[in-house]
Parts: C-alpha cells; structure tokens; sequence
C-alpha cells in the first residue's frame, strides 16, 4: 500500500494524543482501575480499532480494511497471553493495584517503540532475504508446538536475567516511593521496585514481539498496517489486563488456540508460492479458533479458590506461578534478596 509520510505523522500524533489525555487527565491520579471503567476503555479501544478498519476501507478498498482487522485480531488474541505474565509479575511482587496503570501505561509506552524497531526490521529482512518468509513461517510452526506442548513451569523472577542483571547495574531500594520509579535514598539516587517490574513487563513484551511480529507479516507486508494493526492491540492491551486479570486463569485452553492460529498462520507462509488462501478465510480461522477455545475455557467449571501456596497454573506459555505465603506481608525487595 502506497502510504504518504502524512498517513504515518497523522496517526502518531493521534496515538500520542490518547497517551496524553490517559496519564495526563485521566489518570492524572493513581488510583485502582476497577471493572466497569476497564470494560468501556476495552469498548472505546476496539471502536476506535474498527473506525479506523472503516477509514481505511473509505480511503484504501476493502482489501486493505480486511487486512487491518485481521491483523488486529492476531495481535490481539496474541496480547492475552502477555496479560497472564502481566498477572504473575504483579502478583509475585504484590503491587498496589493504584500503582500497576503506571506501570503498563509506561510499559506499554516503551512495547510502542521496540514494535516499531521489529517492523522496520522484519520489513527489511521481508525486501532483502528471499526466503525470510520461509523462516518465519517454520519459526511460528516450531513456537506452536513448542506452546502445546510445554508444560507449566513456576515462575521465578529473581531467576530472570533482566532481575539479576538490573541488580547488578543499579542501585535498588527495598521499599516503595509512591508511584516514583526513581527516589533519593541516603542522598543517592535509586531505583524503586515499581522500576524493576516495569523492566521485568518491557522484556515480556519483547518476548511475545518475537512471535506477534513474523506472524503478521502471514497477513501483510505492508509496514503501515503491520504498525497500526500492533499499536491498536498493544493499546487496549492495558484496559484488557484491568477487565481479565480475575478471570485470565481460567482460559485454561487458550494456549492451545493460539497455537492453532500460529501453526496456521506459519503454514500461510509456507504455502503462499502455491496456494493463495483469501484474507476472509484467515480472518474467519483466526475468529473461529479464538472463540472457541476461548468459549470452551469458560463453559468449563470453574476451578476452586486458589491457595497462596500452590502454584497458579494461567495456561501461558510462560508457565505457573507460586505464590509465596502471607504474600501481603512478604516484600520481595527486601534487603537480604538484594
């Protein structure tokens, strides 16, 4: 799609438009996002999704609207796993539910900008390596059945590389200062353990960028919709952890749908020299298997109240995690784990 520069500047100030208006008026206070307010910023996000879809079909055709939206609904469906590591990260380090909006509303500041640099990466490697669809395609293959199969592991952030390394370089407090990622502590300045989770939310993100990325490019090449498509999922992706945080582990059989849309989507790959498979076909594929994993994860009863000391199985590719007794009273951070 020919895309004038003043496509991509429109839509950048549109973006940082709603980044203002998010932290700067309404939420300009901390305080806890309860339910009923994450439901209609989910409704306004998804709206604002396909009033966009309608201004491209207007100004673009419908094939270009189609690609959008199932772009979209990829990097969406894709999202929710990221929100049951968001889950396991918040709970493991029991952070103040007035404090986690900044949290993701910076993380997701930062997952905008390192999108960006994927893009432009894949849409270089897409122009100049022949067969850099091939290998994305066997790439999302092997991570589908690598996602069904992989068992729950117990999630361990003193073990990630991103804990120890940030341990190691900076300078970290025990305690909270309000919602600072950065404070003054015997005259010296030093991180808050708001900050290290914010690093621990960023690299999650990069994570799943490895899968979402070369997934959508099964869809389109065109860096435009590849962006757009990616900063309207990462965008709602905030209301989204608010309004499914209490229920996201009973989506018991999502990793198995996702693995689905990333087998079939690698297959597009695979097979698009031979068979053209229409953009409708992908996007009904992608909507039916969503739905019914989904679907069948909530017709299944639900299971009994989780005990702090078991371990919390999410369905994530990313595994399980145990939370620790007396969690309110516990501070990760405390000085003796520094």
């Amino acid at each position: 799609m020919a895309t004038s520069i003043w496509f991509y500047a429109g839509f950048t100030a549109f973006v940082l438009a709603m980044l203002a208006l998010d932290l700067g008026v309404i939420h300009r206070n901390a305080h806890v996002v309860r339910t009923k307010e994450a439901g209609t910023w989910v409704a306004i996000w998804i709206a604002l999704s396909l009033l966009f879809a309608a201004l491209l079909l207007f100004s673009k055709g419908a094939d270009t609207a189609l690609l959008f939206i199932t772009g979209y609904l990829i990097e969406l469906s894709l999202s929710v796993d990221n929100i049951f590591v968001i889950v396991m990260i918040f709970s493991y380090f029991a952070i103040p539910g007035k404090y986690q909006h900044r949290v993701l509303f910076w993380g997701i500041l930062g997952a905008l900008v390192m999108r960006g640099v994927f893009i432009g990466m894949g849409s270089w490697l897409v122009q100049k390596i022949y067969l850099i669809m091939y290998i994305f395609g066997a790439f999302l293959i092997f991570t589908a059945v690598k996602m069904a199969v992989r068992q729950d592991e117990v999630f361990d952030a003193e073990r990630n590389i991103v804990m120890r390394t940030a341990r190691r370089f900076l300078r970290v407090t025990s305690a909270y200062d309000g919602p600072r990622f950065f404070t003054s502590e015997a005259g010296r300045r030093v991180a808050t353990p708001l900050f290290l989770v914010l690093l621990l939310v960023e690299f999650s993100d990069v994570v799943f960028a490895v899968d979402s990325i070369p997934a959508i490019f099964a869809v389109t090449t065109d860096p435009f919709l590849v962006y757009t498509s990616n900063v309207f999922a990462i965008l709602g992706l905030r209301s989204m952890y608010f309004l499914l945080a209490g229920i996201v582990h009973r989506f018991v059989y999502l990793k198995y749908g996702l693995a689905v849309i990333l087998a079939f989507v690698g297959s597009k790959m695979l097979v698009q020299k031979f068979l053209h498979i229409p953009i409708p076909i992908s996007l009904a594929v992608i909507a039916l298997t969503l739905g019914v994993t989904i679907a069948a994860s909530l017709w299944r009863p639900a299971p009994e109240k989780i005990v702090p000391t078991t371990k919390r199985k999410t369905g994530s590719i990313f595994g399980s995690v145990e939370l620790p007794a007396r969690q309110q009273e516990t501070n990760p951070f405390r000085k003796d784990r520094q």
